[in-house]
């Protein structure tokens, strides 16, 4: 990052890492020479990709792993495969990531069910265990899906996925859960929250390119249908020669739902590249620096008279809540002046360091609050 620049705003995108980049290029070189690309560039390097996604959240089956474009393509494909009833609802919170919500608002029309929507009330530091009560009693006998993320994209409060999957097990409703502000800096345990399928783009804190994504799907979605019918994902592929004899067997598991061209020759070097860092690193190390980083200075904060989660907190993304003194418009204004780089998502100051970021950027970001 340039010095003049205070960049904590990964939850928006990262930047790119120098060997992430350079994977890219590399992936430009190949693209440049067609008459190298050889079957087995289709279909090598996306299996790297599933295994090293695989021991990022714990998942000891890489064929439960697809590539996705975007969030959006991968809660599709739930959607397309959950038969509803004007009986069910569909439990979501209130202001989460729009790709997490319009899909379910149509399914909804689609069907007749119910979207519920789970609030909690600002002005309180106990945001997050009132918002995690309320969703818990959401949940009920005619629950179909409940689909959240594991933190809140707009304030970073964490989700007890836990007990939302045992509230779910009673009921025996779909637990969908949105990785993208996740993944890569908060350790995930598939064994451990069970979910039936976990949605990851992968510009965020994968590290990784824009226009990528990462899908585990588990065995309820074993039979289901792809939204789109595309040439490799069905049985027998790799076989070029035989491409022209067609067949109605799709591959199994997960690999049926990955977007066409799946084998993107640029993108999916870059990909490797970050999650191979990001195992480097460890994800608990991710996140242990980035909450150590902003906790020395949130008693400083505070003492501004800004507000936020204290109890379900992660430490790579805080919400900050304004005074009612401050003006959110002046404040924004006044650190796209100083080349502050933070977002504005509701009601919250989102601030989310990385471990390019330190104590320089902290101090920066408190003095211009």
């Amino acid at each position: 990052m340039p010095d003049e620049v205070t960049y904590l705003n990964c939850a928006y995108f990262s930047p790119n890492l120098r060997t992430v980049e350079a994977a890219g290029l590399k992936g430009i070189e190949l693209y440049n020479k067609p008459y190298l690309i050889r079957p087995e560039h289709f279909f090598e390097p996306i299996e790297v990709i599933k295994e090293l996604f695989s021991r990022l959240i714990n998942s000891s089956d890489s064929q439960r792993i697809s590539i996705i474009p975007s969030a959006s393509y991968g809660i599709a494909t739930v959607t397309n495969n959950v038969k509803l009833k004007p009986s069910n609802n569909i439990v979501i919170l209130e202001e989460q990531f729009p790709s997490n919500v319009y899909a379910y608002l149509e399914a909804s029309k689609r069907s007749g069910a119910t979207v519920r929507t789970v609030r909690a009330p600002y002005g309180t530091d106990e945001r997050g265990a009132i918002l995690n009560l309320n969703l818990l009693k959401a949940i009920d006998h005619n629950t179909a899906i409940v689909a959240v993320p594991h933190v809140h994209w707009a304030d970073g409060i964490l989700l007890d996925l836990k007990a939302v999957r045992d509230r779910c097990d009673e009921f025996t409703a779909l637990l969908i859960i949105d990785g993208t502000q996740s993944i890569g800096a908060l350790p995930f345990d598939v064994s451990v929250f069970r979910p039936d399928a976990l949605i990851c783009s992968c510009y965020k804190w994968l590290l990784g390119p824009y226009s990528l994504g990462l899908a585990y799907y588990g065995p309820y979605f074993d039979n289901g249908d792809p939204i789109e019918y595309n040439w490799i994902n069905r049985q027998g592929s790799e076989n070029f020669t035989d491409l022209v004899n067609f067949t109605d067997e799709l591959r199994p598991k997960a690999f049926k739902y990955n977007v066409g061209e799946c084998s993107n020759f640029i993108h999916i070097p870059m990909l490797t590249a970050s999650l191979q860092q990001i195992h480097a690193w460890g994800v608990q190390s991710v996140q242990d620096y980035c909450g150590a980083l902003i906790k020395s200075y949130l008693s400083e904060i505070e003492g501004k008279g800004y507000h936020f989660e204290k109890s379900y907190r992660v430490g790579h993304i805080t919400g900050l809540y304004l005074p009612p003194n401050k003006d959110l418009h002046a404040l924004s204004k006044r650190f796209q002046q100083k080349s502050i780089f933070v977002s504005f998502r509701g009601k919250s100051i989102r601030v989310s360091p990385h471990l390019y970021n330190n104590d320089k950027d902290l101090v920066r970001l408190v003095n211009n609050l």
